[in-house]
């Protein structure tokens, strides 16, 4: 709640308290965003490199709540706003707009820590070794967005509201008193808990070990049989309690990282068939995250141009009530909390009896399916806004504040299809990136997720200032500008649009080369039992 109660309604604070404009709002809020979900890849290495996901989650909760603090003062202390006289507002000082900023990054710095390691933590309470437990886990993150979902809907519903009706800083209090009150109940629970230990010093080094091991023997002939590679016996990783990842065809130049040396005297052992499989697990991750990074710059809409676009239309539901402009963004959530019970209560048992697999569809699959969604909803925010600009030359309407006589309810369609679209992608992302993650690099693994949002939000802020200063030059209209009722933004949707459908084909051709962990685990004492996923193609239709 406390994160979404800051970025549903930022860009509105941004221009109506520090008095940006459109443009420098939307930048703004999209690069703080951006770094809210990048600086996870540190808190995730942390965390798996040096003091676990609990003391790593612990420390930066701390940093976030001091933020959260910071921010509530910043928004509630007069000194810190600049003064409004008879409708005159002085210009935001230097002071103030550093400290009000300073406040954002240190929350972006606290939640560097607790995104990535609060879900794995979770996802960790379930013993892959244990059937039962194994079959609940499938439906963990399911369950674990939904709860995040709700904390977002009652910041669309409630907090958006009490910002612009009660006051900014009681806007900002509620949620650090939220906080506050979560991390009690959270460590009342610390005697509970598993911790996952660490198998692996540097689990990350094995990404730079694996490639220089393979560049070194460039010259030597792989052998025809992938069981002449270097690997530990099976037993071995029983001992240890590790897992051993099976061979794949994927990224074959790698395999020289496991060519047996042919005397002894070399004082570098080759690296094994599985550390060589987890450095091809996290590349083709990779593959996949770029893929994700343009459905990343849709989402990013919601929280901007989608609220902008807002502000302009007749938002009144009675004389004397005006819905705020961002809080269409509950219906986001709200077609996540309906959709997610679905999906995991019908369609996912039905798809089971059709398909054998115990998520229904295949990973890969579901992605596919929020990313058409995805495309569908930008599809609809272009004919809206075409709509808008329609209504806006019949009524002959120029002022930035005027209002256009249609309802904001026009654009409920996006919201609910961009909600249905993430119960698909947003959460079928986050369980593909902790499901194909190395064993010892699960929070790292995650961080595709995040940083996918980051970067996608930072891809949205760079596309923003790029399309207003190259339609903009000259005097011309732009797509984007102060005024949203003289530019035209339906432009803008139409290219986002363009790109969304070239970025689903690049998925389908990432995903058809996509090829899935094979791994195996201990079922009884020295009995082992593969656990094998297919070849993914197609979408995912041959696993």
């Amino acid at each position: 709640m406390a994160f979404y109660g800051i970025q549903s309604n930022l860009v509105n604070y941004l221009t109506s308290q520090l008095h940006e404009d459109t443009v420098s709002s939307v930048r703004n809020v999209n690069n703080w965003s951006g770094v809210v979900w990048i600086t996870p890849l540190l808190g995730a290495y942390i965390a798996d490199t040096y003091i676990g996901r609990f003391w790593t989650f612990t420390l930066s909760s701390l940093i976030y709540v001091m933020g959260m603090i910071l921010l509530t003062m910043a928004a509630s202390l007069k000194f810190m706003k600049p003064t409004c006289t008879n409708g005159i507002c002085s210009k935001t000082s230097t002071s103030q707009i550093a400290f009000f900023y300073s406040s954002l990054y240190i929350i972006a710095i606290g939640a560097g820590g607790t995104k990535p390691n609060i879900s794995t933590f979770g996802a960790d309470q379930f013993d892959d070794f244990n059937p039962y437990e194994k079959n609940l886990k499938v439906s963990f993150f399911n369950w674990w967005m939904f709860s995040s979902f709700i904390g977002a809907l009652c910041a669309t519903l409630g907090l958006v509201y009490i910002q612009e009706n009660l006051g900014w800083g009681l806007g900002y209090g509620i949620p650090t008193a939220g906080l506050l009150f979560s991390l009690v109940i959270f460590y009342i629970g610390t005697p509970i808990y598993r911790h996952k230990i660490r198998k692996t010093k540097s689990p990350a080094r094995d990404l730079i070990r694996v490639p220089i091991a393979a560049f070194r023997n460039r010259k030597i002939q792989l052998p025809d049989n992938p069981s002449e590679l270097h690997e530990f016996d099976t037993q071995d990783y029983i001992r240890s309690g590790k897992r051993q990842v099976l061979h794949s065809p994927a990224f074959r130049c790698l395999d020289k990282a496991a060519i047996k040396h042919g005397n002894g005297g070399d004082s570098k052992p080759p690296c094994t068939v599985t550390q060589v499989e987890g450095t091809k697990l996290v590349l083709g991750m990779a593959l996949i995250w770029l893929v994700t990074l343009i459905p990343s710059t849709i989402w990013a809409q919601i929280n901007t141009l989608f609220v902008k676009q807002g502000t302009t239309l007749d938002r009144s539901l009675s004389p004397s009530f005006r819905i705020p402009a961002a809080s269409l963004g509950s219906f986001v959530t709200l077609s996540m909390l309906l959709s997610v019970p679905m999906y995991d209560r019908y369609f996912v048992p039905f798809m089971r009896r059709r398909t054998g697999n115990p998520r229904g569809i295949t990973m890969l699959q579901r992605l596919g399916v929020g990313f058409v969604i995805q495309v569908m909803a930008i599809a609809i925010a272009y004919a809206v806004e075409v709509r808008r600009m329609h209504v806006i030359r019949v009524q002959h309407i120029s002022g930035p504040k005027q209002i256009v006589p249609m309802s904001i309810f026009w654009l409920l369609p996006q919201y609910v299809l961009l909600g249905v679209a993430d119960v698909f992608n947003a959460i079928g992302l986050l369980e593909f990136f902790y499901d194909q993650s190395p064993e010892d690099m699960q929070s790292l693994g995650t961080t595709f997720f995040t940083s996918g949002i980051g970067v996608g939000n930072f891809l949205n802020s760079f596309l923003v200032t790029l399309v207003d200063k190259v339609t903009g030059r000259n005097g011309e209209r732009g797509w984007i500008g102060d005024n949203l009722n003289d530019c035209h933004l339906d432009y803008y949707y139409g290219f986002l649009m363009v790109i969304s459908i070239l970025n689903l084909g690049a998925f389908s051709w990432a995903s058809s080369r996509y090829v899935y962990k094979r791994e195996t685990k201990e079922v009884n004492e020295g009995c082992v039992e593969m656990e094998t996923k297919a070849l993914d193609t197609s979408l995912g239709l041959h696993a």
